[in-house]
């Protein structure tokens, strides 16, 4: 199979179309003929060696949708079969352990991540657990399923779940130009919430309204926290919708009401923030973290975006001879939306 690998950590030059074996299904296990993956910046975290992977060459690639290829010979599943189309969960749980018993799969023991603790999508084939795979409904297309297993589902479980977003009240997304940050726009929308979205450019802010903010501040030309307290009358946000880290962190706080929430899912600026614990208890703000999403919200999703209620926002579509460029692309933080590889 066609494969883009890293043999070592470092810039996007790294980056290297090859041609490996093609995975066996093992017992319990599914072969997928990949059709799209989606860009994330665990990608760039894991190429660079911010963030460990088993061994070397390694592939890449954490949001996997495809076609049933291969079943392993012992798995019998009526669900499963040559040529269906599925999407492939990011976090490959265990099934056993306390918390995938209880259906938090997402907070699995015993995990590992698709393109990081195991060969990604990257690929033309990515070998996985059948438990870890769900058929995709009517409607939802390889590459909107691959969009959405990452970047969709964490947004959807950060503002259903973890925050519990309320029609009527005021959503603040930070970085709605980016995958996450553009789904949480459209999940705002959804709820019936207001929604503010920040971003760093018009270009970026006119497309942001269109997906459904009321409205934007450009956080090149005006500063967060009086610009959000302009716009709510002084009173700040309901919720903060947080995924950038330590460089937005205190603004993302400051901007909070009283009784305020904020749900965080990502560091890539910075692990380490500081907090005003007076701040905390005397506004009775709620700090939320989040990590991707469930099996089950994962197929609640899917059936949501297959009646057209969702719909992931794809910015570019590149072959896999072109991952660098669009490793490039993601960097300099050029798109709106989700990036993907499509697998011809």
């Amino acid at each position: 199979m066609r494969a883009v690998v890293i043999e070592e950590h470092g810039g996007r030059e790294k980056l290297k179309l090859t041609q490996l074996p093609d995975p066996a299904p093992g017992a319990g296990e599914v072969m997928v003929r990949v059709r799209a993956c989606g860009l994330n910046h665990l990608d760039l975290l894991a190429r660079e060696g911010r963030v460990p992977v088993p061994r070397m060459p390694h592939i890449l690639g954490c949001e996997v949708a495809g076609h049933v290829a291969a079943l392993g010979e012992d798995l019998v599943d009526d669900r499963l079969y040559a040529g269906q189309p599925v999407a492939v969960l990011t976090r490959l749980s265990c099934g056993h352990c306390e918390y995938c018993r209880s259906q938090q799969d997402n907070l699995c023991l015993e995990s590992r991540a698709v393109g990081l603790g195991t060969h990604g999508g990257y690929a033309e084939y990515v070998r996985v657990p059948a438990r870890n795979v769900l058929p995709l409904p009517d409607g939802v297309s390889c590459e909107d399923a691959a969009a959405s297993v990452m970047s969709m589902l964490t947004a959807w479980h950060m503002l259903f779940t973890r925050a519990r977003l309320q029609a009527g009240e005021t959503l603040l997304v930070i970085a709605a130009g980016s995958g996450i940050g553009s789904a949480a726009v459209q999940i705002g929308r959804l709820v019936g919430a207001r929604v503010i979205a920040t971003a760093s450019s018009a270009e970026k802010l006119e497309r942001a309204r269109a997906l459904g903010a009321d409205e934007t501040v450009n956080t090149t030309r005006a500063d967060l926290v009086p610009e959000v307290r302009r716009l709510t009358a002084k009173r700040g946000v309901d919720v903060v919708f947080e995924h950038v880290g330590a460089a937005t962190f205190q603004g993302s706080v400051d901007c909070l009401a009283r009784n305020g929430r904020l749900v965080t899912c990502g560091a890539h600026t910075g692990r380490q923030v500081s907090l005003d614990l007076w701040k905390l208890f005397t506004k009775q703000l709620q700090l939320i973290g989040s990590y991707l999403g469930t099996r089950g919200e994962l197929a609640e999703l899917l059936q949501v975006m297959a009646i057209g209620r969702l719909r992931p926002t794809i910015d570019r579509r590149f072959p896999l001879a072109e991952a660098a460029e669009a490793h490039r692309v993601l960097e300099e933080r050029q798109q709106f939306g989700k990036l993907l590889l499509v697998v011809d």
